[in-house]
């Protein structure tokens, strides 16, 4: 089997729950071992205890890539590419216990080799895995393709003889199938693909009984057209079913033709509005405005939905377009007082920008709630259409197919169209509504299954009425009936999740970044939870990603250190922010008179006690606590993204410079990703767990960039002998001209949140 996978040489990315078990067992170790190295002071057992831990993860390598190998000779088509991870694992197990060996004093070059040795082995470990997955998925797609094979032998048979056979064997193969895609889809980390793996399973459960009465009245009755349009849909959807299994397995990467199925599902309104609010939020901090037009044209595109339903209310769709007016002029405003250069050039948003901002966001917030209110007029018509008008209408069909009433059945057949075509359109406000991605694909695919399968019920009545005697095509009507009754079942069953999910007051969203100090507008925070063991686990792997990345960079600003760069270094903003971030400190001088050394340092701290959250130490206890904190580290990086920016006017142009920008536009991104994941509402434990997995997840992805970002800035300084003290001038002025700086100063002091743990220590 071809199978094409993300297998990125230094973040492979993990896509099943079993995978990240398999892991869990390595990163306790490393974990071990790295806190081992960071004591100032070791003695000789303990050194003894990290060789023999050195030893273990060596042996433990060589017994895994054993079977590693066994596994590649199994399968060609992944074999030199399984048989060089294993390699890498291997060298990088076989660095580790040399390492661990050697008598160390706290070197801070030796933990830096340990750490780059441990994240060469996690990453080629990860390969080996995920490879090794591409076995389990080439067996569930073998799996898939032979009942695709049993349905193409089911539509070419011509007697029930043959039919019995061929349904006799397709149903082992479905048995077989439900098993593999049910583990399959259990074992998914992504929600959107456990979702679209749960619609295609039940798509094929439920038409399992729609294909054997629709194939046997069309046997009974070959020359009945309808009776074989009801079989022809069967055989389709069954089909598209297969290949959303296909599309899901093989996560996304190179879907069919025929399938936009993650294009479809997204078409909603909900996380548009989520995303202009972020970039609204980023003006804060880039003067780049072009997302906010092409946003805002994505927002009232969607909106039509609610506009153009005919069964919107007359002052409804008057409000809506009112409010996206509004958005529109709020947000012509906002990108008049954002570029202007005296935003550009200043460190913190002045009062006009932070004006338009809150206006838009309250813009956004009103069409939200209007939104909400359209959708749920409508759905509250759903409970008595479907109960009192849907099941009557369908219950006239059948009794008018048992009469050959073709006359009536026609007429009931009109009127149960425009039944479908409502409940089709409170789909649509429903999908828009849905605030995750489950409900937004649970939607799509009752909406869509509904168009399919509801006009197939009065086909199916309509093959009872040419032939009225015929029992099979009695059973085959009844059999569409249900599978109508199974669909407004689901739709009314997720009517009710969406609209009392959107209901919960909203108490606890804000407009804009809480800011400490006696500014503070902090509102009152979410229902602050521990994480147990197992959770912690979960997020194990996360946690120690981001802390050898922040060994790497601390080894690598030591370097930088041994090079002539004395002059620089005193001099140099950045390289003291990449110092700080690793957690080294510097003289009490040094920070008194140099306001952005006193944030990095907060910025050191913040990283580390949230290493600590993932290992369940530390001074954040709660969830609260650790989104909190998350919320200050991106407005430090927002102030870095600054300096950097102002730093970058002094590079000539060339090769260093266009490297420089690329990966500094990064940084906005990921900033507003992480500000995202941490103002997204979550209700139940489940879902805040979701949210910490996001939080490290984006966190890690920030410090990566940011590090890169610094260690770029550092070549264009010594490159070009610039200095950093242009840009930090800049920007200190702005600091104490502005405002009270943001997140650093909750963590300065070493309150609650312990933001200054860090600088005393070593990430």
């Amino acid at each position: 089997m071809d199978q094409e996978i993300d297998l990125g040489e230094n973040n492979p990315e993990i896509k099943t729950k079993s995978i990240e078990q398999t892991l869990l067992p390595l990163v306790k170790q490393i974990s071990t071992l790295l806190s081992h190295r960071e004591r100032s002071i070791c003695s000789e057992r303990s050194l003894r205890v990290v060789a023999r831990v050195g030893q273990a993860v060596n042996v433990a390598i060589e017994r895994f890539v054993t079977v590693g190998e066994s596994i590649a000779d199994d399968n060609p088509e992944i074999k030199a590419d399984l048989y060089q991870a294993c390699k890498d694992a291997r060298v990088a197990g076989e660095a580790i216990e040399s390492l661990c060996e050697k008598t160390l004093d706290n070197s801070i070059t030796e933990r830096g080799a340990i750490a780059r040795a441990a994240r060469c082995l996690l990453s080629s470990v990860t390969r080996v895995l995920i490879l090794a997955d591409v076995v389990v998925v080439k067996q569930l797609i073998f799996s898939k393709d032979k009942v695709s094979r049993s349905l193409c032998r089911l539509e070419n048979v011509t007697n029930f003889t043959e039919f019995v056979k061929a349904f006799s064997q397709f149903g082992g193969e479905m048995v077989e199938l439900a098993h593999v895609t049910g583990e399959r889809g259990g074992d998914l980390k992504d929600e959107r693909r456990r979702a679209q793996m749960s619609a295609a399973r039940q798509v094929l459960e439920r038409s399992t009984m729609l294909l054997l009465t629709s194939s046997k009245t069309c046997l009974r009755h070959p020359d009945s057209e309808t009776a074989r349009q009801n079989r022809d849909t069967v055989f389709c959807q069954m089909r598209q079913a297969m290949d959303l299994i296909h599309h899901v397995v093989r996560d996304g990467v190179d879907p069919p033709a025929s399938l936009c199925l993650d294009e479809e599902e997204g078409e909603s309104l909900g996380p548009v509005l989520r995303t202009l609010d972020s970039l609204v939020e980023m003006t804060r901090l880039t003067t780049e405005t072009e997302r906010l037009g092409q946003c805002l044209d994505t927002m009232v595109d969607r909106t039509q939905d609610f506009t153009d339903s005919a069964y919107t209310p007359h002052h409804r769709r008057e409000n809506i377009l009112a409010l996206c007016h509004r958005i529109r002029n709020h947000l012509q405003d906002l990108i008049r007082v954002a570029s202007n250069p005296e935003h550009a050039d200043s460190y913190s948003p002045s009062s006009d920008v932070e004006q338009a901002i809150t206006q838009c966001l309250q813009a956004t917030r009103d069409l939200r709630l209007e939104l909400i209110d359209t959708a749920g007029e409508q759905t509250g018509e759903l409970a008595p259409l479907v109960t009192r008008g849907g099941h009557q209408l369908v219950t006239d069909i059948r009794n008018s197919a048992l009469a050959a009433d073709v006359t009536r059945l026609e007429e009931y057949s009109d009127k149960f169209q425009e039944t479908v075509d409502h409940i089709v359109e409170i789909c649509k406000l429903l999908r828009h509504m849905a605030g995750t991605e489950t409900l937004q694909v649970a939607t799509y695919h009752a909406e869509y299954h509904l168009k399919i399968y509801a006009p197939q019920l009065v086909t199916a009545a309509r093959t009872l009425a040419d032939h009225p005697s015929s029992k099979i095509a009695k059973e085959n009507l009844e059999v569409f009936a249900d599978m109508w009754q199974a669909l407004v079942s689901d739709i009314t069953t997720l009517c009710k999740e969406i609209m009392d999910k959107e209901r919960i007051p909203d108490k606890h969203t804000y407009m804009s970044l809480p800011r400490p100090g006696k500014h503070g507008t902090t509102n009152k925070p979410l229902k602050a939870v521990r994480l147990n063991l197992e959770e912690q686990e979960k997020i194990a792997k996360a946690g120690l990603e981001m802390k050898l990345a922040t060994n790497e960079m601390e080894a690598e600003t030591e370097k930088w250190k041994d090079q002539s760069a004395g002059d620089l270094e005193e001099n140099n903003d950045i390289v003291k922010r990449a110092k700080n971030m690793s957690g080294m400190a510097f003289t009490m001088d040094l920070e008194e008179n140099n306001d952005i050394v006193k944030r990095a340092k907060n910025m050191s701290g913040m990283a580390f006690s949230m290493y600590q959250f993932t290992r369940g130490e530390g001074t954040l206890r709660t969830t609260q606590d650790l989104f909190t904190q998350a919320e200050y580290f991106a407005e430090e990086a927002n102030r870095l993204y600054k300096v950097v920016r102002q730093f970058s006017y002094q590079v000539p142009i060339g090769s260093h410079k266009k490297e420089l920008l690329e990966q500094l536009d990064k940084v906005p991104t990921h900033v507003q990703q992480l500000q995202f994941t941490v103002k997204n509402p979550t209700v139940g434990k489940a879902a805040t767990f979701t949210k910490v997995d996001s939080v490290i997840h984006e966190t890690k992805n920030l410090m990566s960039v940011i590090s890169k970002v610094v260690t770029t800035c550092f070549v264009c300084a010594t490159k070009y002998n610039l200095d950093f003290r242009l840009a930090s001038d800049r920007s200190s002025g702005g600091y104490r001209d502005g405002e009270d700086g943001g997140g650093g100063g909750q963590g300065g002091d070493g309150s609650k949140l312990g933001a200054g743990q860090g600088t005393d220590g070593n990430i």
